[in-house]
């Protein structure tokens, strides 16, 4: 039997972080050496053991919860110990923070027996610094060996990071055979009823990192909600926690702040990612999208060069501290990638709606040359053959094979199940180039620079185009398809980037009704939320990570969108799968999780790799409460659309402190779906809208 490099599973790991720092470990916290347990630093594994022992013996782990927003408590048991009773009498809290550069941990023993207690606590302490790509694929590295010197400090070092392991009053045991995994050692004395706390933390130095934890406070708002469904409020509450510990920054450019892709893998800049969930933070603020614009705008492609995929005006994809090699199936990115088709047109959309949502025109104008570059690439690059419509191909045969936001190997499948060829020219894609070509000439009239009219013939030609290529007969009536192949053939199968469309302006109002028909079957929407590919398709399976998963944002990205175009029963139903699912995360949304029908299982099955947090999933949080308030300002247009999707069936919603153009708003949504909001600015009126009917059954 050959033997299989596997990525390590996640799913039951318990992970805190504070970027660029994270950790994870196993229910009971011990971090083991192996899979992907440890802690992380920027790309580096900096600890790949933490084994805490008491009498050389395990605790029995009892159970375990968030403590504060960038940590975790663990309560164990050493029933060993004590008074021999059926109750325990020793018990022991240990509590794990990330910091912006390590880690602490407290140990907590408590006694309640009427006897003394003595035993040695220890803690065996490994480190490999392995680069996170090793990790990822599974492959193992050797652990290094500790150096000593000051009582209680074990220090580590190579290829220029440094690791110092502090325990001040702890024994420290790392000669001979413990070199390579050194043990922290506190001898401890309990009086009845007495108790003790020991202490250590690592620290990290990384003059290297491409990225660093930003000082301060989340520049967002942090609203006060009350809901009906109080799901809603525990899965913000979650979710801006998780948010406030992805913040990163670009070393030696601290000011502009950006979302981290996710844990453990993605913990850097992400243009898609760092994109889509500034946009869907937009409700609480635009200082993020601010500072996202500007730290892509500085990277913005200005060369052809097919080994990293730049092109003059695109818009980063990834940014790491080197290579990332991944030999078991070939893929090479190198530390500056652009192998990413929809990046630079979320960033024009992104500028757009931080525009329309108030973010002042000093903050916009430097901008605009940025945005200039990125139309400039959608008309000369984005489109090698000339058909007019978006593609892409990777030309080095070491880059992503696909490029958009399903971005594996296996993502662009046939109805039947065979694979697309590349050049592929997918159908979201094809949508957000249409929004970016609108927004960007909005944009160019607004500050006066020519254009507009250009990119507004560009967004009809596409359309146009889109409307002769890519719709089929499906099951269920007309479909887009999800992709064009390399022979302009269409990829047939029914998936959810269709609900991508919705909003992009590409579609007519009769062509989003038929999709948002299709997007409530059964077969997309019979999940814990909407599948990637539908049941009726050959290459659906529930735990492919493209073709049949369910993803978070998407979820949430096409609930807004039938939100906001007015197909409330659509919409309802995948909040109701998506707060479902919430609820069976403990409110911490993971990446992605199986794509099961409801009626197999009363939870969600966990997708084993997934990243957890993931920005766009902690995000997706605030677009569905946009969605919910139903609240859509325009302020350079002077105006605020409501249209709530809270309710008869949501229930009521008022939340406190949402901001457009700076000022705090609060709005309330009463059970009859009638809403009130106070506090806009004086330009920005209230535009009320009717509720357009639930699509007939």
């Amino acid at each position: 039997m050959i033997e299989r490099q596997l990525q390590p599973l996640l799913h039951e790991l318990v992970g805190v972080v504070l970027a660029p720092t994270s950790a994870l470990g196993d229910a009971t916290g011990q971090i083991r050496p192996t899979g992907v347990q440890g802690v992380f630093h920027a790309d580096a594994r900096v600890l790949s053991r933490a084994e805490l022992r008491v009498d050389d013996q395990e605790l029995e782990g009892l159970t375990r919860g968030a403590d504060g927003p960038h940590g975790a408590r663990f309560v164990g048991l050493a029933r060993w110990l004590g008074d021999p009773t059926p109750d325990p009498t020793v018990r022991v809290d240990r509590l794990r923070r990330a910091t912006r550069d390590g880690l602490t941990e407290e140990l907590r023993i408590v006694s309640t027996a009427t006897v003394a207690v003595r035993a040695t606590v220890s803690v065996d302490l490994g480190c490999d610094l392995a680069p996170i790509e090793v990790v990822k694929s599974g492959r193992a590295a050797p652990p290094l060996e500790a150096r000593t010197g000051q009582p209680g400090v074990l220090t580590w070092s190579a290829g220029g990071i440094s690791v110092t392991v502090t325990a001040p009053d702890a024994d420290v045991l790392a000669s001979d055979e413990r070199a390579a995994a050194p043990r922290l050692a506190w001898p401890i004395d309990l009086p009845p009823g007495g108790g003790t706390v020991l202490r250590w933390q690592v620290t990290v130095e990384d003059p290297r990192a491409v990225v660093v934890g930003p000082a301060g406070e989340p520049e967002w708002a942090r609203p006060e909600v009350t809901a009906d469904d109080r799901r809603i409020v525990r899965l913000l509450d979650r979710s801006l926690d998780d948010l406030r510990g992805l913040r990163l920054a670009e070393t030696g450019r601290p000011g502009d702040v950006f979302l981290g892709a996710g844990v453990p893998w993605f913990l850097t800049l992400f243009g898609r990612d760092s994109l889509w969930a500034a946009r869907m933070m937009l409700p609480l603020g635009t200082d993020l999208a601010a500072g996202t614009l500007r730290v892509l705008a500085r990277r913005q492609g200005t060369r052809v060069d097919p080994a990293t995929g730049e092109a003059p005006g695109k818009i980063l994809h990834e940014l790491r501290r080197h290579e990332v090699a991944l030999p078991e199936n070939g893929l090479r990115l190198p530390p500056a990638y652009y192998g990413t088709v929809d990046a630079t047109m979320l960033w024009v959309n992104l500028l757009h709606d931080a525009w329309r949502w108030g973010l002042p025109a000093e903050q916009i104008e430097p901008l605009l040359p940025h945005l200039e570059a990125a139309l400039r690439w959608l008309g000369e690059h984005a489109d090698p053959d000339g058909d007019g419509l978006v593609e892409y191909v990777d030309t080095t045969g070491h880059g992503l094979s696909n490029q958009g936001w399903k971005d594996s190997g296996d993502a662009v499948r046939f109805r039947d199940g065979s694979l697309a060829t590349a050049p592929i020219v997918l159908a979201e894609v094809q949508g957000y180039a249409h929004e970016a070509a609108v927004n960007g000439a909005a944009l160019l009239d607004a500050f006066g620079r020519p254009g507009g009219d250009r990119w507004r013939d560009h967004a009809a030609t596409l359309a146009r185009r889109f409307r002769q290529s890519f719709w089929v007969d499906g099951r269920y009536g007309p479909q887009p398809a999800l992709a064009l192949d390399r022979d302009k053939r269409p990829v047939d199968s029914l998936t959810s980037n269709i609900g991508h469309l919705l909003g992009t302006g590409l579609l007519t109002v009769d062509e989003e009704a038929q999709v948002a028909r299709l997007l409530t079957t059964d077969t997309l929407a019979g999940g814990f939320g909407l599948r990637t590919m539908s049941t009726d398709d050959a290459g659906f399976s529930p735990l492919s990570y493209h073709c049949g998963s369910i993803w978070t944002h998407d979820t949430a990205i096409v609930l807004a969108g039938l939100a906001r175009s007015g197909h409330r029963e659509g919409a309802l139903g995948l909040a109701e799968g998506l707060l479902a699912a919430a609820e069976a995360f403990d409110y911490r949304m993971p990446e992605l999780h199986g794509g099961d029908s409801r009626a197999l299982l009363d939870r969600p099955v966990p997708y084993p790799a997934a990243c957890r947090p993931q920005a766009w999933a902690a995000a997706g949080a605030v677009l569905l409460l946009q969605a919910a308030t139903g609240l859509y300002p325009d302020v350079p247009g002077g105006t605020v659309r409501l249209t709530p999707l809270a309710g008869p069936e949501l229930g009521a919603l008022t939340v406190k402190g949402l901001r457009v153009a700076g000022t705090p708003v609060d709005i309330s949504v009463d059970r009859t779906g009638e809403a009130t909001v106070t506090n806009l600015p004086p330009t920005v009126p209230t535009q009320r809208h009717p509720r357009t009917p639930s699509l007939p059954r």
